[in-house]
C-alpha cells in the first residue's frame, strides 16, 4: 500500500520559520492542537523544516491566528530525535478534543547555525546545517556586518571581529555560502544576499567571528566552588538550570568544565537554595563525554520565566574536588559573589 503524502508548513509568520503549524494529509491542509505540545514536539517541527532550533511555542492561536479545515494531530509525544512530526506518537489522524482556538504555532531560530573551533560558543568558524550536513562559509566579502548577524542570531551580543583565512581551523563538508553581503540588520544569516552552494573557495578560506558575549558557568551557594546551584551567564544575565532530566552525566560535564573532578551527586529541587533571574535551559541530556554543558542536548537555550519553570526546581551539583583545576579551565567559570 502506498504511503500517504504529507507535508508540513508554518503560516502567518514574519518568515518561513515561524507561524501556525499546518500539515497536509489526504490532500487537505489542517492544523495541530497545542494542548500538551511541548518543546520536544516543537523541536521536531523546526528540525523537519530546516529552521534550526525551537525558540518558543504559540499556544491557543494567540500570535498566528486560527486555522481552518481538519485538526489533524493531537496529543503529540515526540522525543525530539524524530525526523518528521508524523513519526511521533500521537492520537490517530483527525481524532482530537480541540477546536481551532487551540491551534499550535512555533517560532524557530532560522537555519541551524553554530560556531566551531573557538574557545567558547560565541567565537569560532561559522558553520551552517543544511541538507542534513554541517558546512562552512567562504570569507570572500566577509565583514563585520555579516558577523553582526551571526552574533545576533546566536544570542552572542555584538560582533568584535570578522575573520577569514580559517582563523579557527579548516572545516569540512560543503561550503554553503560565498560572497555574503549582509547589511547588518538581518535576523538570520540566510536572509542576507549571497551566492549559495556556488562557491569557488576551499576550506582555507573559511569565515569566522568573535562575538562580545560568552557563555559562563558557575556553582553558587555551595560549601566550596565545586558544589552548588548550577548558574549560567547567558545574554548578559545569570540564570539557572531546571532539574528535569538532570542526572550524574549532566553534573559530570559541569564538574569537568569547571575543573572540579567528577560528579558525586546531582541534586535537584533547589538543594542549594533558589536562584534568581531566568531559567536558561531545561531537560539537559548529556552523554557525559562533552567538555562543556553548552555542548549537551537540551531544550532550547533561552530565558524562561520562573512562572513557567519555578526556581524551586533549580539543579545543583556536588563535585569530587578541585584537584583537576588548572588556570586554563577558568575561561567559562566565575566565582560567585
Amino acid at each position: 500500500m502506498c504511503s500517504e503524502h504529507k507535508e508540513l508548513r508554518l503560516v502567518n509568520g514574519k518568515h518561513r520559520c515561524e507561524g501556525r503549524v499546518e500539515v497536509l494529509y489526504n490532500g487537505t491542509w489542517g492544523t495541530v492542537c497545542a494542548v500538551n505540545l511541548d518543546f520536544d514536539d516543537g523541536a521536531v517541527i523546526c528540525k523537519q523544516l530546516g529552521c534550526g532550533t525551537l525558540v518558543s511555542i504559540d499556544y491557543n492561536a494567540r500570535s498566528f491566528g486560527v486555522g481552518s479545515g481538519p485538526i489533524w494531530l493531537d496529543e503529540m509525544e515526540c522525543l525530539s530525535h524524530e525526523s518528521t512530526l508524523w513519526q511521533c506518537q500521537a492520537d490517530p489522524w483527525g481524532q482530537h478534543n480541540c477546536d481551532h482556538s487551540d491551534d499550535a504555532g512555533v517560532v524557530c531560530s532560522g537555519q541551524s547555525l553554530r560556531l566551531a573551533g573557538g574557545n567558547n560558543s560565541c567565537s569560532g568558524r561559522v558553520e551552517i546545517w543544511c541538507n542534513r550536513a554541517w558546512g562552512t562559509v567562504c570569507d570572500d566579502s566577509w565583514d563585520l556586518n555579516d558577523a553582526s548577524v551571526v552574533c545576533r542570531q546566536l544570542g552572542c551580543g555584538s560582533a568584535l571581529e570578522a575573520t577569514g583565512g580559517a582563523a579557527f581551523g579548516q572545516g569540512n563538508g560543503t561550503i554553503w555560502l560565498d560572497e555574503v553581503k549582509c547589511t547588518g540588520s538581518e535576523s538570520f544569516l540566510l536572509d542576507c544576499p549571497s551566492l549559495s552552494t556556488q562557491s569557488d573557495c576551499d576550506h582555507k578560506e573559511d569565515a569566522s567571528v568573535i562575538c562580545s558575549e560568552t557563555v559562563k558557568l558557575r556553582l553558587a551557594d555551595g560549601q566550596s566552588r565545586c558544589s552548588g546551584r548550577v548558574e549560567i551567564y547567558y545574554r548578559r544575565l545569570w540564570g539557572t538550570v531546571h532539574h528535569y532530566n538532570w542526572g550524574l552525566r549532566d553534573a559530570d560535564v559541569v564538574c569537568g568544565e569547571l575543573g572540579c573532578g567528577t560528579a558525586l551527586s546531582a541534586p535537584g529541587g533547589a538543594h542549594f537554595g533558589e536562584g534568581s533571574g531566568p531559567i536558561v535551559t531545561s531537560a539537559v541530556r548529556c552523554r557525559g563525554t562533552e567538555t562543556a554543558l553548552r555542548e549537551c542536548r537540551s531544550k532550547t537555550w533561552r530565558h524562561y520565566s520562573d512562572s513557567l519553570f519555578p526556581h524551586s526546581s533549580d539543579a545543583g551539583v556536588i563535585c569530587s574536588g578541585e584537584e583537576l583545576f588548572t588556570p586554563g579551565s577558568s575561561l567559562f567559570s566565575s566565582d560567585h559573589h
